[in-house]
């Protein structure tokens, strides 16, 4: 049992005041010894007394306010820990492509910003079990929030990525970024980083072999969803061949790089909204493994319970002085 306000508890001793006080018609006469002794009436005076004392004992307490601490429970459970990485440049303030109505008119789509944060907040939402984390990038990673079991702040931390943004891929900082979000976190049993973005920077070497030996420790799986205009390069095209003296273009190379990795790796592409949401619902299917994880229970805060003994008590003081014999005058 803890208390909010312990510094309260120090007027605790006020609670004895009714013990040393003396009611006040006892005052109205100077001589009672000739009275014969009442036993019943000065028990029920002591026990009136001593109810007094409980009263203000109980809304001391009260004030104080009392509550047990916070306890977790291990569960096994179906989900994982996942971090989402989030590509913030520039390009996915773009729309998606836009749709063709009955008439031949061409419309906008959502932005691939908005379709991403709309999509992973149904992801979220539809995952009871699962811990989030959040590292965005663009010319560099932002940390935006720890693995959390909080999915309030994981959806409010997705709605907020629509800031503004630079135009830069730095994918090789965000994915450094995000294995360090499992760093101090105990291993659960399933691990996966869902990248996605509509492009792909160069990453060195020693960055590659950094992101693989952090993510072969710590046994995470990857999740690359690219966000590619219709009619662009494809990452699945074997058949590309660069133009001679040329590099491989990033999207590809970013591919093969991921394909050397020991853990699970898939990759998939997107070019509208409704395969996004497939890329997302299989996701979905993927990572439902069995998982330990710890269900935080709450304290329970015994403050009314407090306040409602001494009500009851005040109730029933109010009641026997109602009922009380008047003193003659």
């Amino acid at each position: 049992m803890v208390f909010s306000h312990p510094w309260l508890l120090w007027l605790l001793p006020l609670a004895l005041l009714p013990l040393l006080l003396q009611r006040a018609h006892a005052k109205h006469y100077s001589w009672v010894d000739m009275l014969p002794k009442d036993p019943l009436s000065d028990l029920i005076g002591l026990i009136l007394k001593l109810l007094a004392v409980l009263t203000l004992v109980f809304i001391i307490l009260g004030l104080a306010a009392p509550h047990t601490t916070e306890t977790k429970v291990e569960r096994i459970g179906i989900g994982a820990q996942i971090a989402l990485v989030l590509d913030r440049s520039a390009s996915m303030d773009d729309p998606f492509s836009g749709t063709t109505d009955a008439s031949g008119n061409t419309t906008v789509g959502e932005t691939k910003s908005v379709a991403a944060a709309r999509m992973i907040t149904e992801f979220v939402k539809s995952r009871q079990q699962d811990m989030f984390g959040m590292i965005t990038f663009s010319n560099s990673a932002m940390y935006v929030l720890p693995l959390s079991e909080n999915k309030k702040a994981v959806i409010a931390a997705v709605q907020a990525t629509g800031g503004n943004a630079l135009f830069q891929t730095n994918i090789g900082s965000g994915l450094t970024s995000s294995a360090g979000l499992f760093d101090k976190i105990s291993d659960s049993g399933s691990r996966a980083v869902i990248l996605l973005s509509d492009g792909a920077g160069r990453v060195d070497a020693d960055t590659q072999q950094k992101i693989k030996d952090w993510f072969d420790r710590m046994h995470i799986s990857l999740y690359w969803i690219v966000l590619r205009q219709p009619g662009g390069l494809s990452i699945f095209d074997s058949t590309y061949k660069p133009a001679e003296d040329q590099p491989l273009p990033p999207e590809i190379e970013l591919y093969e790089f991921f394909k050397t990795f020991k853990t699970p790796f898939k990759a998939y592409e997107a070019e509208d909204p409704k395969s996004l949401q497939l890329a997302m619902n299989d996701i979905n299917n993927r990572e439902k493994k069995p998982i330990k994880y710890l269900e935080k229970i709450p304290g329970h805060d015994y403050s009314n319970a407090c306040f409602i003994i001494a009500a009851l008590m005040i109730g029933l003081l109010l009641v026997v002085k109602h009922l009380e014999v008047r003193t003659w005058h």
